[in-house]
């Protein structure tokens, strides 16, 4: 009876744990996140007992971070990743500081946020150009997809795509599309399948941390771009039938 009882139990945490691993709870908290950098008030995110606070590649008091600077937010995107129990949200501030900015949530086996991961982009910083950012990106469409895209081909892409500085056959391994756009900073591509590297590094990118969004389609990884120095670095991918349709850099300049 003791051994149904903890047996019930533990199937009833897992249960609960399912459901506040929701897509709706993920994206919630992503707004929470974003209310909370427009206010600079902290005390509005449910943060876990565990929880930790990187900002640009290093772990830091949350209370020195970006975060607790109210800022004026002009452009916001989230996605979800309800298997890995995370979110992906880019911000777009321009006045009176600009900023470019990617964060990733993670949660603990409850609600409670576990980890803010932010790639925080400023003027110096690669190719930064917030106001030129932000009319690139507002003319996207990164809506929900008719069918669910294959998250293994996601995270594939994601990799390839950061190993394409290290392996001679990577960019060529990518299923680009042929109206497709990289906006690395402020520097638009078209097609983004063009002018791509093809190893000569012997750095991989690493520290890779993902979100991915089948639902979306879309893949962010927030690496350390190693390959050409030690660059704090978000890089977001949308495929769309099979291709890639987006690609988005932020590069901090460290």
């Amino acid at each position: 009876m003791i051994q149904l009882k903890t047996t019930l139990l533990a199937l009833l945490s897992i249960s609960q744990t399912t459901a506040e691993c929701t897509r709706d709870s993920l994206l919630l908290a992503a707004q929470t996140y974003i209310s909370t950098q427009t206010t600079g008030t902290l005390s509005t995110l449910a943060l876990s007992q565990n929880f930790t606070y990187r900002e640009n590649n290093k772990i830091i008091d949350l209370k020195k971070g970006i975060l607790v600077s109210p800022l004026k937010i002009t452009f916001n995107r989230s996605t979800a990743d309800t298997t890995a129990c995370a979110s992906y949200t880019n911000l777009i501030v321009l006045t009176p500081k600009p900023y470019v900015i990617s964060t990733q949530i993670r949660h603990d086996s409850g609600t409670g946020i576990s980890m803010i991961d932010s790639i925080v982009a400023t003027t110096k910083d690669l190719f930064f150009n917030a106001t030129l950012t932000q009319s690139y990106l507002r003319a996207e469409n990164w809506g929900v997809q008719t069918a669910p895209v294959n998250r293994d081909l996601l995270k594939r892409v994601g990799d390839a795509y950061l190993d394409m500085w290290t392996d001679a056959k990577a960019a060529d391994s990518i299923p680009w599309g042929t109206d497709c756009e990289r906006v690395e900073g402020s520097k638009l591509t078209r097609p983004c399948g063009g002018q791509l590297p093809h190893g000569g590094s012997t750095k991989p990118n690493g520290m890779r941390r993902y979100v991915i969004d089948e639902l979306v389609g879309s893949v962010d990884v927030l690496c350390a771009f190693d390959s050409l120095g030690n660059m704090p670095d978000s890089h977001e991918i949308r495929v769309e039938g099979g291709k890639v349709k987006y690609v988005h850099t932020v590069t901090v300049l460290a």
